[in-house]
């Protein structure tokens, strides 16, 4: 039996009320077709569907970062050899687009780097926005949200901000350095009153945490962000750093990301998903080929062939390394005002930040 994990790494920690609004806000206005791409999302995925699109388009806009968090790639020597750290040109962005118009209902614009480090970030919202784009989300570190980039990404059209933030005060300085956890607090509640004051409910804004950054007070955290954001998330630590070599794998796995999305890096390399941080393996270039044909074509349906064999991901480097293969278990619980939640952590994974 197929083992095939959907959004498997990132749990909310939030209200029924509160996940049911996020959705309704993200959809308001394309209601139909949010709810077909929200169930797409698993069922293309369950039933190893090869769609004539994928429904979402990670677009590198910047592989470059402005932090030294302990627990990030980036930071490492072997990324740095093996990654063109850049900015992606605008008129790429502008050819993948063109292409994805009304084909593509979501779009990501982050991946590795920070995405507001990008001088044209405003532009490419606005240009995915006119050519139909429904879902245009980035994550953030939350370093660049000042009055006038609030007003410039809602201008924009911008949909979904996620902003990550690892616990606070001392803890989130001692992660996110060299951001200081007032200001980002304060960014977020300059966000949620600017856009009540225009009445405006996009972006929505998620905020995420790594599972050890909030492990000592987890209902402290929650309610320190939730009346200025949507949805509050965390995620157990993975490896990051690639230090891990005693690992456990979940028996029948197949990965769903080779159903649902494909990756555009900063300098055009097309990979084979969102976990690639190396860019390992490489599909194609965004500069001559077209994603419909490195979606369709021979290297990544020969991927799908053997990701469907029993044990068939233990044969790309990349996958064996992944965490959405690995063995979860269910040993530790929260309870966040009276609601229970059970942490799903990789088995001998551990959970201090910098391993």
């Amino acid at each position: 039996m197929k083992n095939i994990p959907i959004n498997k790494g990132n749990y909310d920690m939030d209200t029924d009320e509160r996940r049911r609004a996020f959705g309704e806000n993200i959809g308001a206005g394309w209601e139909d077709e949010y709810r077909a791409y929200r169930e797409n999302w698993a069922r293309y995925a369950k039933e190893q569907i090869v769609a004539e699109y994928p429904l979402l388009v990670d677009l590198e806009l910047s592989s470059l970062c402005n932090l030294s968090c302990p627990m990030c790639y980036t930071i490492t020597e072997e990324f740095k050899k093996k990654v063109n750290a850049t900015l992606m040109e605008f008129p790429l962005f502008c050819k993948v687009v063109d292409e994805i118009s009304g084909k593509v209902p979501a779009l990501r614009l982050s991946l590795r780097g920070e995405p507001t480090l990008h001088p044209q970030l405003i532009d490419c919202i606005a240009y995915a926005k006119e050519k139909n784009i429904k879902e245009i989300s980035f994550l953030t570190n939350g370093s660049a949200l000042n009055e006038e980039m609030i007003h410039s990404l809602i201008a924009a059209g911008l949909d979904w901000i996620t902003v990550s933030v690892d616990g606070t005060g001392a803890m989130y300085e001692s992660v996110r350095k060299p951001l200081k956890f007032q200001d980002t607090l304060n960014s977020l509640k300059l966000l949620k009153e600017i856009k009540d004051q225009l009445g405006t409910k996009r972006p929505v804004v998620k905020v995420q945490s790594i599972w050890p950054a909030i492990r000592n007070n987890p209902e402290e955290f929650y309610n320190v962000f939730k009346e200025c954001t949507d949805l509050i998330a965390f995620n157990p630590l993975i490896d990051y750093l690639g230090n891990d070599t005693d690992i456990e794998y979940e028996k029948g796995f197949s990965c769903p990301q080779l159903y649902q999305r494909i990756v555009v890096a900063a300098d055009g390399a097309m990979m084979m998903c969102s976990n690639d941080e190396e860019n390992s393996m490489v599909l194609g270039n965004a500069y001559v080929d077209s994603l419909h044909s490195v979606w369709h074509g021979e290297k990544l349906n020969e991927i799908r062939c053997k990701q469907k064999e029993e044990g068939g991901f233990m044969e790309f480097g990349v996958c064996r390394r992944c965490y959405l293969p690995r063995l979860t278990e269910s040993e530790e619980e929260f309870s966040i005002n009276g609601e229970t939640y059970k942490i799903q952590n990789y088995v001998k994974r551990s959970q201090k930040v910098g391993e």
